[in-house]
């Protein structure tokens, strides 16, 4: 018998990474054939980060940063090998208004993410404009699904499955642990928005000259699991954006978060981030205080990360097996997670 194929959209490498533990999940599950698409502006890219994960793209889509033109990208292969269901991440709204018109049903992980900014942004714009379409909303965190609800989310169609970024650093440990080499230097990982760029870059530069032991290693544009690596050994990561500081988290490493720290709320609150105000003398204050305290950086990376519990991806599997008519849909995840990959 045929398995009912489900297509798994990479766009960026964030994206793939988080999808991969879901792939593997419904593998395991057996009840579906989860198809992996590497796409977007660079899908070269996202089908090096399947392989560091030990998988490998089936689909390969190049599609440019357009909207419009990716549209027709995802259109033109679903017109010809049509899916029982689309699992999408973040805002990957090509691939979701693509299915959205072939009526293809729409899995979205990391559902209801909102900057909390009071300036308008267009990752915000997407996702809100995605939460319309999608058929299933995989809520990463408790703040997450209040968003959607209280943007008038059916209460039915939103799952709290908490994200996979747990099972995506836990993947890149163990696929990395015997290759992984020590660093002569303390490292300090700096990814932040172009807002925030001028006063980091400077904090950055202040912080090398006081410690002649540190390594200050900024934007990240390597590929995983070099990435990976570098954010687990990592002092501390000083970024306010969503995605990197997910990733510090789940592998137990303390974040400092300059600015509102907007998509971040939960994990301030729970201690394994600490806000600053996005000044350079504040990043400095803040950062040099992390860095002369092991116990400062160990209590907050030992906070855990609210965003996932190292189940997220067998909820997925199960809640995506569940929509095709195999199954229940899981048990929400437990409101406060244990922590996630340990040091």
């Amino acid at each position: 018998m045929t398995l009912p194929e489900v297509h798994l959209a990479g766009g960026t490498c964030a994206e793939a990474l988080r999808l991969a533990p879901v792939a593997i999940a419904l593998r395991e599950q057996g009840l579906v054939a989860p198809v992996l698409i590497a796409a977007g502006p660079d899908p070269t890219a996202v089908a090096k980060t399947w392989i560091a994960c030990g998988l490998a793209a089936d689909i390969t889509l190049p599609a440019s940063a357009d909207l419009a033109a990716a549209m027709r990208r995802y259109d033109q292969l679903w017109a010809v090998r049509t899916p029982a269901s689309v699992v999408v991440r973040g805002e990957n709204l090509a691939a979701a208004l693509a299915a959205y018109w072939r009526r293809v049903p729409i899995m979205h992980m990391d559902a209801g993410q909102r900057s909390g900014s009071l300036v308008a942004d267009d990752a915000d714009a997407d996702r809100r404009l995605l939460a319309q379409v999608a058929t299933v909303h995989l809520a990463a965190a408790p703040l997450a699904a209040m968003n959607l609800l209280d943007e008038r989310v059916v209460p039915g169609d939103v799952l709290l499955t908490g994200g996979t970024a747990v099972e995506a650093a836990r993947l890149m440990a163990a696929r990395t642990k015997r290759r992984a080499k020590p660093r002569p230097h303390r490292i300090v990982v700096a990814g932040t928005s172009a807002a925030r760029d001028e006063p980091v870059r400077a904090a950055m530069l202040a912080i090398a000259a006081q410690h002649h032991d540190l390594d200050v290693i900024g934007g990240l544009r390597m590929p995983y699991p070099e990435r990976s690596r570098l954010i687990a050994v990592a002092e501390v990561v000083v970024t306010d954006d969503a995605d990197l500081a997910e990733e510090a988290l789940a592998a137990g490493t303390a974040v400092l978060v300059p600015g509102e720290g907007g998509g971040l709320t939960e994990a301030i609150h729970a201690g394994s981030a600490r806000q600053v105000d996005a000044e350079a003398g504040e990043i400095v204050a803040a950062l040099s205080e992390l860095l002369e305290s092991r116990v400062r950086r160990d209590s907050m990376g030992v906070a855990g990360t609210p965003y996932g519990d190292g189940l997220a991806a067998a909820r997925i599997a199960q809640a995506t097996a569940a929509l095709l008519g195999h199954g229940q849909f899981p048990d929400p995840m437990p409101a406060r997670p244990e922590a996630g990959v340990p040091r």
